[in-house]
C-alpha cells in the first residue's frame, strides 16, 4: 500500500523550498502549478517542474503535480510537459464533475502511450468540493480506475459560494463545510480510494492543527496536506498508528484466532465486546504500520 500521510505543497518555481522539502519527513511532495503560481509565471513554472521531474532525485517522496483546472488555458500544457518524465500522481483542482475526471484520464492515457509509460501508472487525486458542482457530484467523481484518492477544499468553496468565512469563532467548520468534509470521507470510502483531508491554513496555530488532524483521523481520513514545514511532523504523527494501537491490534487479531477455534466471532476484549468491524480496523492499523516500517 502507498503511504500518504502528509502531502506537502511546494510552489512550482521555488528551488529553495523544494530543497527543504526533499529533506522533510513528508510522504508526498505536491509540486504546485496552480494557486502558488501567478498567471505570468505559469509557463516558467511548468518548465521548472518538468525539469525537477527529469533531474531531481525525490528519494522516497511521492511526486505529485497539482495541475491547473481543466477549463483553464494551462491544463493541457501542464500535463503534456510533465508527462515526459511523469509524476506519480496529479492533484486535479476545481473538479466540476465526472466529465472533468474522464478528460484528465484520457489526456494522461494518451501521453502514457506516447512516451512509453505503463498504462495507469500515473494516478489521480481529486479535489472534489472546490466548486459547487463538484461538491454536488462528489459521489460520482471516482469514475475511472486511475483515481486513488479523494480530497476536499474549504477555501475555494468559500469563494465560490460567497461565504465570508468557513469556520466559526471556536474554530469549527460551519455546517456546509463540515458537510463537504463528511461527504468527501463517505464518497472515498464508498469508492474504495484514500480519503485525504484538506489544509489547515493557520500556520501559527499548532494546537489547532493538532486538533484538526486528530478529528480528521478519528473520522477516517488517512492523511492531510501541509502548507508549511512546521505542519509536517504533527500531521505524520496524527495519521501514524501509535505503539499502543499497534499492540492492541496485534493482540485482538491473535485473540480472534483463538476464539475462532471455538467457533466465536464476537467476544469480549479489553472490557469491550468486539466483532467483525473491529477486526477490519485492526487489520488496517497493522497494514499501515507494516508499510511504514518497510518504507523507513
Amino acid at each position: 500500500m502507498r503511504v500518504r500521510r502528509c502531502a506537502h505543497f511546494v510552489p512550482g518555481a521555488n528551488e529553495k523550498m523544494l530543497a527543504k522539502a526533499l529533506d522533510s519527513a513528508a510522504d508526498a511532495l505536491v509540486l504546485d502549478l496552480e494557486d502558488a503560481v501567478t498567471p505570468e509565471r505559469k509557463d516558467d513554472a511548468r518548465g521548472i517542474v518538468a525539469g525537477w521531474l527529469s533531474d531531481v532525485d525525490f528519494g522516497r517522496h511521492e511526486k505529485v503535480v497539482r495541475i491547473n483546472p481543466v477549463d483553464s488555458p494551462w491544463f493541457r500544457a501542464d500535463v503534456e510537459a510533465t508527462m515526459v518524465n511523469p509524476p506519480d500522481a496529479y492533484l486535479v483542482p476545481k473538479v466540476q464533475g465526472p466529465d472533468d475526471v474522464r478528460l484528465v484520464d484520457r489526456v494522461v492515457s494518451e501521453l502514457e502511450a506516447r512516451h512509453g509509460h505503463a498504462p495507469g501508472s500515473v494516478t489521480l487525486i481529486l479535489l472534489g468540493t472546490e466548486t459547487p458542482r463538484g461538491f454536488l457530484a462528489i459521489d460520482q467523481l471516482v469514475c475511472v480506475p486511475r483515481v486513488d484518492a479523494l480530497t476536499w477544499g474549504a477555501e475555494d468553496l468559500s469563494a465560490a459560494i460567497g461565504a465570508r468565512r468557513n469556520r466559526d469563532g471556536s474554530g469549527r467548520y460551519l455546517p456546509i463545510f463540515e458537510h463537504a468534509r463528511t461527504m468527501t470521507m463517505l464518497a472515498a470510502a464508498a469508492a474504495g480510494v484514500q480519503p485525504f483531508d484538506t489544509v489547515f491554513t493557520d500556520v501559527t496555530d499548532a494546537v489547532g492543527l493538532r486538533a484538526d488532524c486528530e478529528l480528521g483521523a478519528a473520522m477516517g481520513f488517512t492523511g492531510k496536506f501541509s502548507i508549511h514545514p512546521s505542519q509536517i511532523d504533527p500531521i505524520n504523527e496524527a495519521f501514524t498508528p501509535s505503539p499502543d494501537e499497534v499492540e492492541a491490534a496485534r493482540e485482538l487479531l491473535e485473540e480472534l484466532e483463538r476464539q475462532r477455534l471455538e467457533g466465536r466471532m464476537a467476544f469480549r476484549f479489553r472490557g469491550n465486546m468486539v466483532d467483525v468491524p473491529h477486526f477490519t480496523q485492526a487489520r488496517r492499523i497493522l497494514a499501515l504500520h507494516e508499510a511504514l516500517t518497510a518504507g523507513h
